[in-house]
């Protein structure tokens, strides 16, 4: 995958596996989802919550290693809490531990 795309995979509510990909055009992410290795992409138009959470990460750790530009977390945190209002974008190590299990 180019350097302009993000991979991860996830459980969907029902068990089953999803495979997942965001795709950096311009300013925005395109979300992609499929079941099984040889279906086709689909095209995401309202990712949940969890995906752009993921994607924040990925992109987190791709700054540590100089591949991702360290102002696309600022974009990313702004988009996230103007689409999910009182999400919590803070990194994992800066949580207090009695609010990870919230």
């Amino acid at each position: 995958m180019p350097k302009a795309e993000i991979s991860w995979k996830r459980t969907t509510a029902e068990g089953n596996p999803l495979q997942c990909y965001a795709q950096h055009v311009g300013k925005a992410w395109i979300f992609h989802h499929r079941e099984k290795r040889f279906d086709q992409w689909q095209t995401v138009e309202k990712p949940p919550v969890e995906d752009w959470l993921e994607l924040l990460d990925s992109v987190r750790r791709r700054i540590n290693r100089r591949l991702i530009r360290p102002e696309e977390e600022d974009r990313l945190v702004k988009i996230i809490s103007e689409k999910f209002p009182g999400t919590d974008t803070r990194p994992e190590e800066s949580r207090h531990p009695d609010e990870a299990d919230e």
